[in-house]
């Protein structure tokens, strides 16, 4: 009997010792690979308590981090998708460039975890629609906003424009770049060096001139981007060539350089996303940039132009989910967007759910992206992402030619249908 019971107890023993090896074995040590773009300090510090907090939630996890400067990001990603060996997350605007590694089987569908609850708590479900396709969905918007003019109050007033009635038609802003230019002031800052940011000046355009339809036409075939509104924004584009309104040697400035400038105070106007004031001040000589003194305008009207005048060329930031990802990895990703956190960034992000609007209700910079986001009729993501990537650059290189002089507008436009006739049909 005291046998049997001693069997018994070791039977039992054994039995709860496979249990709780069965819990540890369920635990197993998970690393993430994650990559993203903020370089600056603040928000270095603001991913890295998210990452903290998740990995002090859930011990078993390691989040590894690389930090790279959008200049140097997209080659190496490149590169890593070639070789079939993406990061667990990483930074992503979606659109043609993600459907691309989609379809390469480089990205995961996290549809199923999406669904419900998370899916729900997008107050701009457009900006998460630009992260899948059919169905599914292979990472997750933690930012949306519009590309638009950052103004520089003082300035506008030094040159004797009223810094409250920004222009509001194309005419009315090329008259205000002469002013400014006539006062001894650089109108506007532009770094040449890494082509997308001068692309959004020929979008924009197209975006005004031609509208959904024009680009709808020419994107499924039934037109081209050498159609008349693809030539006329060259055109409209050359008028403010035409004026040198850039910096000293734009061409051979980057990114950084342009927020610099606009965040030191020495230029009047940057064309540019919803993350500009946060890029400007880490960038600038103060770490303050330019204050109060920051404004924000839509993109001008081209009088006569196709497009409806709230029509919106932007996007956001988010990321995406690797193949081979472990399923922590889009557990961390719903952390990331939770609306806790994204209360915390909107220092450099525009939320893109729902429950964190009065953390920005008094910012009227935001306040204006987000109701031009939400209001617009049509929403044209950068043309460089929502494009295939040889298409994408293939724009950003025929609208570089214009800004060195060394195209005509029908010329661009024709450099740009060539590609699409390839990469499109």
């Amino acid at each position: 009997m005291k046998n049997s019971r001693r069997l018994l107890f070791l039977f039992m023993t054994v039995f709860a010792l496979t249990i709780s090896w069965g819990a540890v074995s369920a635990q197993d040590p998970v690393t993430i690979q994650w990559w993203h773009i903020s370089t600056q300090d603040n928000e270095v510090a603001y991913w890295q308590s998210i990452a903290d907090a998740f990995m002090a939630d859930n011990p078993h996890v390691t989040i590894e981090i690389t930090i790279l400067a959008n200049a140097d990001y997209k080659p190496r990603l490149n590169t890593v998708m070639q070789s079939n060996d993406p990061p667990d997350l990483f930074q992503s605007w979606g659109g043609g460039v993600l459907r691309a590694f989609a379809d390469a089987g480089l990205v995961r569908n996290i549809a199923p975890e999406l669904e419900g609850e998370w899916k729900d708590s997008f107050a701009a479900q457009a900006a998460l629609d630009l992260y899948g396709q059919n169905g599914e969905f292979y990472g997750a918007p933690y930012s949306w906003g519009a590309v638009g003019l950052f103004y520089n109050k003082a300035l506008f007033a030094q040159a004797g424009l009223d810094p409250e009635n920004p222009p509001a038609t194309w005419t009315e802003f090329l008259a205000a770049v002469q002013t400014l230019k006539d006062a001894g002031i650089t109108p506007i800052s532009l770094g040449g060096l890494e082509k997308w940011p001068g692309h959004f000046w020929w979008g924009y355009l197209a975006t005004r001139i031609g509208g959904e339809e024009a680009f709808l036409k020419a994107y499924s075939r039934e037109g081209s981007f050498a159609d008349e509104p693809f030539v006329q924004a060259g055109e409209y584009l050359e008028q403010l060539i035409a004026l040198q309104p850039f910096p000293e040697g734009f061409l051979g400035l980057g990114y950084g350089d342009q927020a610099t400038i606009m965040g030191n105070g020495a230029a009047a106007i940057e064309l540019m996303g919803q993350w500009a004031p946060a890029v400007q001040a880490g960038s600038s000589e103060s770490g303050e940039g330019i204050g109060d003194d920051l404004a924000w305008f839509p993109f001008p009207v081209v009088e006569g132009g196709a497009g409806n005048p709230n029509d919106v060329f932007g996007g956001g930031d988010g990321f995406a989910v690797g193949a081979n990802a472990p399923d922590e990895t889009v557990a961390f990703l719903r952390f990331l967007t939770s609306a806790e956190n994204q209360r915390e960034g909107v220092f450099f992000i525009t939320p893109v759910v729902n429950g964190v609007e009065d953390v920005y209700a008094d910012n009227p910079i935001t306040v204006a992206i987000v109701e031009a986001r939400n209001s617009a009729p049509y929403f044209q993501l950068y043309y460089d992402q929502f494009m295939p990537p040889a298409m994408g650059a293939a724009i950003n290189d025929a609208v570089e030619t214009l800004f060195a002089g060394v195209a005509t507008a029908e010329e661009a436009a024709l450099a740009i249908e060539d590609t699409a006739a390839f990469e499109l049909e």
